[in-house]
């Protein structure tokens, strides 16, 4: 477990600043010391479109080619292998960006407290900056300027100061490497982002100091590439203590900066790594590489999971960036194929549809938000019926993965996730992925789809040239690439999607379910169908909505879909019905949330159903994904005499406009908990959605349906 204990140091010591690295240490310490001064391989090229040399330069430190027959060439900018230090040296550099972490809750104050508990001995130090939140909840550091801090053998001294800046951006952090290879170099050096993390697609290090502003993955790589032109020697590892960001388009970012890198595809309850464990073992192996380090990094981390019930949701890989061009390349080479396979709409649709069932992170529901981050061999199992090379993909990541820790909720994921619009957030989404896509057919089969939503499900015309004069640098203004996206502005979802017809029309069945068939042509637009369940309010003015359950039989073959619902529902104690949203289906359980109040303020209660046992687990409250794309980090425990409110999703009658409807507030009296039984006797309403390839979908009509004990029967509305 994470030690808690808060800093105690004098406000004066802020003010002992050095430009060195081994500088004057605070007094209050009870010490003193001296002071001492302070950038793959190819083949020909040749493009699908027009079969002319292309380039891919959005990244100043990768240039990307396409060769003969579609395949990718990735050369990479050169550092050398010249070690900065001593050997048996280390400093890992933390970008320790503040934000809500610390000013609401402290966590980055007490990462700062274990890095002092750990017993590094002299050769290895943490080398941390400051910066990014409203308050720090310690003596030392300040909430007005940038600080940077030497953390070695218990020791802290403050090195130098800056004004405040955006963590945010990328100049920041170059500025930071740069000053800190100059004067902090070592044998081997890590680099650790420290934050809240969204994702390949909003990024990490999100400044509360400055509109939540992030640092993206171009961002990013502007940094490192600015940084390594002073390095003679790669970053060991670059870490990101932060949420969801082990994706391969981040790893295809820091491949020519680094060795490894550590990251979790999952979200990272907000105490993070355990610096303790990561500072003692460099102090007594000084000579370990990432690889050793890494695994201690993801044991570690897990540990600390389940010490606080928290390693069920949880994810940390270490990846072996030297690897993750055959990744890269062989994904590329299946997802040409794919695309190609996929100009028939039983593929294409057969294809989302199972990518709609891959494992996904960070929520992805109505409820908590969506992060569009899915697991890369998920992806690649979606297609593998269709694409040619699955299996070289799947052993590629298998290789470049080199240790991994997940738990239970994503028991299979491969270590790596992709981006995949599951629910398209705004077009701002495809230009950012337009620049960090790491294989141009893959941002083409994204597109193609994004392309159909907007066309009627009409994709014949559709043409992948601008994508890959986009994804090669092709065009001379970034304004005709916007301009490109933005033709999706008016593109939104309908309700209506005209690509979904009936065969049979919804309908009551001589066995008493509810029921309806596809026409043969609209099953191959159909992507997935699920039931909707609804409760009319005593004033008729509104419907509340009480979840989206798959408790159906759906017969894809032949398109013929009818109700499995047994009525039963979940529930607080008092007996109030709970809106629920699945989030992942594991071995043996489910993973629900239920959007509510907690003690005044607004979340999702994250709850397990254990069907195989028959019990239910609050597992605690989460806020999911803001505006800005930050996934929260914490999922903080229900408590005796926490007041919780349930909260649903209602729509006026008379106009469909949406908004919330509160139920009435309870509070535990005792262990929280809540209860999976039947509704209570009374009418409900009931409806299905069906949602095309396209990403439009079909709401079928409301029919009745009523609860009278263990009975259930659907009927007209009347």
């Amino acid at each position: 477990m994470k030690n808690k204990k808060l800093l105690s140091i004098l406000c004066a010591a802020a003010m002992l600043a050095m430009s060195g690295c081994s500088g004057v240490v605070s007094e209050f310490f009870g010490y003193e010391t001296e002071e001492s001064p302070i950038i793959g391989e190819s083949n020909t090229s040749t493009s699908p479109a027009d079969n002319s040399s292309a380039e891919k330069t959005a990244f100043g430190g990768i240039s990307m080619q396409l060769g003969d027959n579609g395949s990718l060439i990735i050369n990479r900018g050169k550092i050398g292998s010249v070690p900065m230090g001593e050997d048996g040296t280390w400093t890992v550099f933390v970008y320790l960006c503040g934000t809500d972490l610390e000013s609401d809750g402290g966590f980055a104050t007490s990462d700062v407290q274990e890095m002092l508990n750990a017993s590094t001995g002299s050769n290895v130090r943490f080398v941390v900056q400051t910066g990014g939140t409203y308050y720090w909840q310690n003596e030392l550091m300040p909430n007005n300027n940038i600080s940077r801090y030497e953390i070695s053998d218990g020791e802290i001294t403050l090195l130098d100061e800056q004004p405040t800046a955006s963590m945010g951006k990328s100049n920041t952090l170059a500025d930071f490497l740069a000053w800190g290879v100059e004067n902090c170099s070592a044998a081997r050096m890590g680099l650790i982002l420290w934050n809240h993390g969204g994702g390949s697609i909003s990024g990490v290090c999100f400044d509360e100091l400055y509109d939540s502003d992030s640092l993206s993955l171009s961002e990013l790589n502007s940094a490192l590439e600015q940084t390594a032109a002073s390095m003679t020697d790669k970053f060991e590892f670059i870490g990101f203590d932060a949420c969801l960001m082990g994706t391969v388009e981040t790893a295809n970012v820091l491949a020519t900066y680094a060795r490894y890198m550590y990251a979790s595809e999952e979200t990272e309850p907000g105490y993070g790594w355990d610096y303790t464990s990561i500072g003692s073992y460099l102090g007594e192996n000084p000579a370990a590489d990432g690889a050793q380090l890494g695994k201690i990094v993801c044991d570690s981390f897990y540990a600390g999971c389940e010490e606080i019930g928290q390693e069920s949701g949880a994810t940390l890989s270490v990846t072996d960036l030297s690897k993750i061009d055959d990744v890269i390349i062989s994904f590329n080479d299946f997802a040409k194929s794919l695309y190609d396979a996929s100009e028939d709409s039983y593929v294409l649709s057969d294809v989302i549809r199972n990518i709609s069932y891959a494992d996904n992170f960070g929520g992805n529901n109505k409820s908590e938000g969506y992060t569009n981050m899915v697991d890369l061999a998920g992806i690649v199992n979606a297609g593998a019926a269709y694409g040619e090379g699955a299996q070289k993909v799947l052993s590629a990541i298998d290789i470049a993965v080199v240790y991994k820790r997940n738990g239970s909720d994503h028991s299979n994921a491969c270590g790596l996730a992709a981006y995949y619009p599951l629910q398209l957030q705004g077009t701002q989404e495809l230009k950012i992925f337009g620049d960090v896509a790491v294989s141009p057919y893959y941002l083409a089969f994204v597109d193609r789809t994004v392309y159909g939503g907007c066309n009627s499900g009409n994709t014949d015309d559709y043409d992948f040239s601008s994508i890959f004069d986009f994804f090669f640098g092709e065009d001379d203004t970034q304004y005709e690439q916007d301009n490109y996206w933005d033709n999706y502005d008016d593109c939104s979802p309908t309700g209506e999607s005209s690509l979904i017809e009936f065969y049979d029309e919804p309908q009551f069945l001589e066995d008493g379910t509810y029921g309806f068939s596809l026409t043969d042509e609209s099953l191959q637009y159909a992507s997935g169908v699920q039931a909707n369940v609804y409760l009319l309010t005593d004033d008729m003015q509104s419907i509340i909505e009480l979840g989206t359950i798959a408790d159906i039989y759906a017969d894809w073959e032949n398109g013929v879909f009818t109700d499995n619902f047994d009525g039963y529902w979940f529930a607080l104690p008092d007996g109030q019905i709970l809106a629920v949203y699945l989030v992942s289906e594991c071995s043996g359980y489910d993973v629900y949330t239920s959007p509510v109040m907690l003690n005044g303020e607004t979340t999702n209660l994250r709850i397990t159903h254990d069907y195989v046992n028959g019990t239910v687990t609050l597992d605690g409250v989460w806020d999911g994904i803001d505006e800005s794309g930050m996934a929260a980090r914490d999922i903080y425990a229900v408590q005796k005499g926490d007041k919780i409110t349930p909260m649903y999703f209602a729509m006026a009658v008379e106009t469909d406009d949406e908004d919330y409807w509160y139920g009435s507030e309870y509070v535990f009296e005792s262990e929280p908990q809540a209860y999976f039984d039947l509704l209570p006797d009374g009418e409900y309403l009931y409806n299905f959605n069906i949602d095309d390839i396209y990403g439009d979908f079909r709401m079928t009509d409301f029919v009745n349906f009523t609860i009278e004990g263990e009975d259930i029967y659907f009927s007209e509305i009347s």
